[in-house]
């Protein structure tokens, strides 16, 4: 839907298809006042998701406020990614395979995936309702994400499938002992100095969620040197990435040496947006 759907099918609590053929008279002046304000707002730049208080993600609807990105259509290719991966595993343990992932006589029941920055909890949520058999950990370093992802989980009926801790990137990890077969991240990627030039919106949005330092890679070179300790052999490092860093991004996974860089993933614009990679012990 456009703005102007979202916005009015709100208003009047319908659906797209019952805007358009049910026959309605004027607004009251609930309605009327809540457009009025909701229209006041948006020229001023506000995103129509943090006006409306939710937005759509992979299907389901998720509340969106000051304190967490807005989901994009971009990062369900992130999750699209790693709901294809896990399927492959899923169909080979089914078969009999033992994979290094999720061995077929494991006493682990659930694939365990790890979402580094969760923010709403979109791409963990979407995880749990589309993948049975994942067990999720979904950290974040904002306690007001994790209390709106958490809100997000139960609305979603996946709250008892995800874990969420608060923690800078792995930190809070390192006491549970655990690895991950697959750890997936959409971390800040725009430069420091470009935030301010970009579109009037993206400034209602948290800081923290869109700051990824001087040159925008300073989360990607934090995860891609911290993830071996939290994956398991050849478990599966899978990240989102801005304009013109899959390069950059690459060299940094190469020099690592911990790490084999499986695929790159275009949008919907033929632009290179998810990089996966497979941990590998370091020769």
């Amino acid at each position: 839907m456009n703005e102007a759907e979202l916005l009015f099918t709100q208003a009047l609590g319908c659906d797209r298809a019952a805007l358009y053929f049910n026959k309605r008279g004027s607004l009251n002046s609930r309605q009327a006042a809540f457009v009025s304000t909701a229209l006041k707002r948006r020229i001023k730049g506000e995103p129509i998701q943090y006006i409306l208080g939710k937005t759509e993600f992979m299907g389901l609807e998720f509340k969106v406020n000051k304190d967490v990105l807005i989901p994009r259509p971009e990062t369900e290719i992130l999750v699209e990614t790693a709901i294809k991966i896990v399927r492959k595993f899923v169909a080979l343990a089914k078969g009999g395979q033992t994979t290094a992932l999720w061995p077929a006589s494991s006493q682990v029941r659930k694939l365990r995936i790890l979402d580094i920055g969760t923010g709403s909890g979109c791409i963990a949520i979407s995880l749990a309702k589309f993948l049975p058999e994942a067990s999720i950990t979904a950290t974040d370093i904002s306690d007001k994400a994790l209390e709106t992802a958490k809100e997000n989980a139960k609305f979603n009926n996946v709250e008892d499938k995800i874990v969420f801790l608060r923690s800078d990137l792995f930190e809070s990890l390192a006491i549970c002992d655990m690895r991950y077969a697959i750890c997936v991240c959409n971390p800040p990627y725009i430069a420091a100095g470009e935030i301010d030039n970009l579109q009037p919106e993206i400034k209602y949005e948290p800081r923290i969620a869109l700051d990824g330092g001087k040159d925008g890679l300073g989360f990607y070179r934090r995860i891609i040197k911290e993830a071996p300790d939290y994956l398991r052999d050849n478990g599966i490092l899978i990240m989102e990435i801005g304009f013109g860093q899959a390069q950059a991004i690459g060299d940094i996974f190469r020099e690592s040496g911990n790490f084999k860089i499986l695929e790159i993933v275009k949008d919907y614009n033929n632009i290179d947006r998810v990089i996966t990679a497979k941990r590998g012990r370091k020769e």
